[in-house]
Formats: C-alpha cells, structure tokens, sequence
C-alpha cells in the first residue's frame, strides 16, 4: 500500500456509520449547539491522532496499538490491548452493519424483519470476508473505490446544503430551546469518538505498506482534516433542512429529501449504503491482522497466524473476525454497539498516548515523526479519554472488564506456553 492508499485506508475507515447515524443522536444531546460538539470531539481526537503518528512512525510490523502498548510495557498489557482493540472492531463492524440495514430499508421496507435482516447481514459479512479472503490487493483497491464513491454523495450534499443555507437558513439551526448540561457534552463527544474514531484500525496491517514510518502520520493527519471538515459541514446541513433532526431515523437521507426530494433521499441512502460497504471492507481489511499479529508475536494460538498457500491471507483470522462480527450486529442495535465501541477505544487511546510518553524514553531517536510538545499532547490525550470514559454505562463496564478477564487468561496460556518451549 502505497501513501495515498493509505489516506484512503485512514478515510475509509472512519468515515462510515457514524456521519450517516449520529447526527440526530448529537442533537438529542446538545441541540443547536450540536456543530460545535463536532469540532470540540476532533480537536481531542486529534490530539490522541498525533499521539498515533509519532508512535506509528517507529514501527513496519503489523499490529497498531497492540504493538505499541506491547513494545513500551510489555507482554501482560500487549495482550491485553489486543483484546480490548478487537473488541473495538468488533462491535464498530457490528455497528455500520446494522446501520446498513437501516438504509436499505429506504428501497426494501422489510429489510428490518428479523429474518430478513439475518438474511442481509449474512450476505453483507460474507461477501465481504470471501474478498479479504483472497489477497491484501484486493481488500486495499476495494477500499480506494468505495473511499471515493463515499465521498461523492456526501460531498454533493455539503454543496447542496451550503446553497440552500444561503437562501435560507432552517427553523432548526436558530430556534433551538435545548441548554445542555455538562454532561451532555460529555456524552455527545463520546458518541462522536465513534465518528472520529476507525484510524486506529488503518495502523493494524502497516507490514503491507510500502514506507510505514513515513506514510502512517501523514495519512492521519490529512484524513483529520477532511473528516473534521466535511462531518461539521454535515451537522449543519441537517439543522438547517430538518425541524427536529433527533426524530431522524436516516438523517443525511432525510436532510437530501427535503433539499432534492425523493430522488435525492434514495441517491444518499444509496451513498450511504456505499459507504457502509466501504467502511465494513476496511474493518474486514484491518481487523484480521490484529489477531495474526498477536499470534505471531506468540500471544495467541497458533493458528491465527495461518497463511493461505495460494492467497498469502490470515484466512483463519478473516473467517474468525467475519463470524464475531455477525454475531455482534445480530445480538445488538445500531447505537447500543457505538456506545460499546467508542467506550472501549477510548482506553486503547488512553493506552497509546501513554505508550507514545514511554516509548520516548526507552527508544530515543527512532520516530520517524517526532511530535513537537510530545509530552503535552500525551498527557491531554490521556486526560480526554478518561473524562469521557467517567460516562461509562454499567453494561459497557461489565463488557470491558470481562474482556480484560478473558485477556488475563489468554496471557496466562502465552505465559505457561512459553514456559513449556511449545512451538
């Protein structure tokens, strides 16, 4: 993977569930005010993003953050990161997979029937983890296409909602009554993590590009910049076209609805549709070679890091990744895996921006990318992830910790093998 394909793997894996679902939840939360939630949420993300590529430029293998935490603590917490990172993944997939479902309802009304929605997500997950399946190749020019179609829609409603704003501007943007609370700031950042959040992912199969150390911080960093841009521009948009967005079920569609009419509703939730696509292709892409780089490092059973003779693939991790993932977005909704995923990316943030600090200290020199105000940057990163983190629900706490449970026992297998010289 080349630089650019990178950006387009960063993009790709951010932009993808959240802009097409979060903006009436954002709303319900803040009101009006909701653009600046947007802004407020990129600049923290932004923050841990910079954290990211000064870590990212020390390393060529794959991994991503579980190879960074395990690099500056050691094994223990390596795996521990790797559990929490794939739960993150997991239920992110879980989450853009569900919310497939609701925009295909825009063309088949029955979509949302519980046998038909099995149905589709089947379909959607398997043709997905056959593509992956056969070739990095195929899975990273997939995920240039669908980066680009995604864009298009999203961009010509930007466009067109700027317009309509100039002639006029929607009951919605101006005559909000909601005064949030501190806590509903907090609470709509959090969502928000979600929308920002998938970059973590494009650092996870960095062995398959060309230059990592060079081409990882700048991916992130243009990416940021787009995505903070154009999901602001969006919000806007909707506040200005919908009387009372939190009632919108498919925002964006609504918002192209009421600026082009039906045709223009069916051309966003077709959009979105592509973009879904795209960004579950980049997760079934990256997902994968979190598990194979666990075990290649020996931390997790061998046969994760099985490679397809003819197809050069973790075809036991793509197959795995595939079938956690469909039951995820089977047992769960749309919003109930977003919370889930962006509260449990927010302690792999927390955990990088810490590594980054160690990292500094134990590899002095090696970044590719040293971030000027480097120690700055790592203590707001980690200060913004556990402000947000202090509105962890009980169930997602139940889930997080159980999942530590579970990674303490793998650590202790990856202990007791190594003791006992198994190969």
């Amino acid at each position: 993977m080349g630089r650019w394909t990178l950006v387009a793997l960063v993009i790709n894996s951010i932009i993808g569930s959240g802009i097409f679902g979060l903006p009436s939840l954002v709303w319900k939360q803040v009101g009006g005010a909701a653009p600046w939630a947007y802004v407020l949420a990129g600049a923290g993300i932004g923050v841990i993003m910079a954290c990211f590529a000064e870590a990212s430029s020390r390393f060529t293998e794959a991994g991503g953050p579980y190879l960074y935490a395990r690099a500056a603590f050691g094994r223990f917490l390596g795996i521990e990161m790797g559990w929490v990172l794939w739960l993150v993944r997991l239920s992110a997939a879980a989450a853009g997979a569900n919310l497939f479902v609701i925009y295909l309802a825009e063309f088949w009304t029955g979509a949302k029937q519980p046998a038909a929605r099995a149905l589709v997500l089947t379909v959607l997950l398997g043709v997905l983890a056959t593509i992956n399946y056969r070739g990095v190749k195929s899975g990273a020019r997939m995920s240039n296409v669908f980066t680009v179609a995604k864009l298009v829609p999203l961009g010509l409603l930007a466009v067109a909602g700027t317009a309509f704003m100039l002639l006029r501007v929607g009951p919605a943007l101006t005559t909000s009554t909601l005064h949030p609370a501190a806590g509903d700031w907090i609470q709509a950042v959090l969502l928000l993590v979600f929308a920002y959040g998938g970059f973590e992912a494009a650092m996870i199969p960095l062995a398959e590009a060309e230059d990592p150390r060079r081409d990882a911080p700048f991916a992130l960093l243009v990416s940021l910049a787009v995505c903070v841009a154009l999901f602001t521009l969006l919000q806007i948009v909707v506040q200005a076209t919908l009387a009372n967005p939190g009632q919108a079920d498919r925002p964006l569609a609504d918002a192209a609805r009421q600026l082009m009419g039906t045709a223009g509703a069916r051309f966003i939730s077709l959009g979105a549709l592509v973009s879904l696509y795209g960004y579950l292709s980049a997760n079934m892409l990256n997902t994968p070679r979190l598990t194979f780089a666990l075990a290649e490092h020996d931390d997790f059973p061998p046969i994760f890091r099985a490679v397809h003779p003819r197809f050069r693939t973790p075809h036991v991790s793509i197959a795995v990744c595939a079938v956690l993932a469909w039951l995820m977005a089977l047992a769960g909704n749309f919003r109930w895996n977003v919370v889930l995923s962006a509260v449990a990316r927010l302690f792999a943030y927390g955990a990088v921006c810490l590594a980054m600090l160690v990292l500094r200290r134990k590899q002095p020199g090696e970044a590719r990318f040293p971030l000027p105000a480097g120690p700055l940057f790592g203590i707001l990163g980690i200060a913004f992830a556990l402000v947000l983190v202090s509105r962890m629900g009980r169930a997602e706490l139940a889930i997080i910790a159980g999942t530590m449970v579970i990674a303490f026992v793998n650590w202790l297998w990856a202990r007791r093998r190594k003791r006992t010289g198994a190969s």
